[in-house]
């Protein structure tokens, strides 16, 4: 069963996204000097859209990212540990993750969100390699993870 069967069901995407949410929120806090305000103010910008802007985003993106990360998960379930091996290979999953993020912008209408995205898009990579351990232990949460 491919990690995006796994996860099908609305409710539990939508838990996926909360917890996606919280995690940046998390992540977000923790940046410092020009890249960290940067993103922050960027990150205000998202979040200035409306209320619960970004858990809708990212419910959005669930499918889509589940589907591109599907490759990287079964590896992982064939070595014994997906969560690890996300997190192992964190720069792999980010370049993943932000290909799935890049193909939802290209489709996007709002002016804001699409300058903003192009504003910080160079230089995200490492911080969403720093955030791929958290949402590997998300997914693991949630997903069955036995062979």
């Amino acid at each position: 069963m491919g990690l995006k069967d796994q996860f099908e069901n609305e409710d539990k995407q939508a838990s996926i996204a909360a917890d996606c949410a919280q995690l940046m929120d998390e992540q977000v806090a923790t940046k410092t000097g020009l890249s960290g305000l940067a993103i922050k103010t960027a990150y205000r910008a998202f979040k200035g859209i409306g209320p619960g802007y970004i858990p809708r985003v990212l419910q959005s993106l669930v499918p889509q990212a589940l589907d591109a990360l599907d490759p990287m998960w079964t590896e992982g379930m064939q070595s014994g540990d997906p969560v690890k091996h996300l997190s192992q290979n964190s720069s792999a999953t980010a370049d993943v993750l932000l290909g799935v993020t890049d193909q939802k912008l290209s489709q996007a209408k709002n002016k804001i969100v699409i300058a903003t995205y192009k504003k910080v898009r160079k230089s995200v990579k490492g911080d969403v390699e720093e955030a791929v351990p958290g949402l590997a232990q998300i997914l693991g949460n949630y997903a069955n993870t036995s062979i």
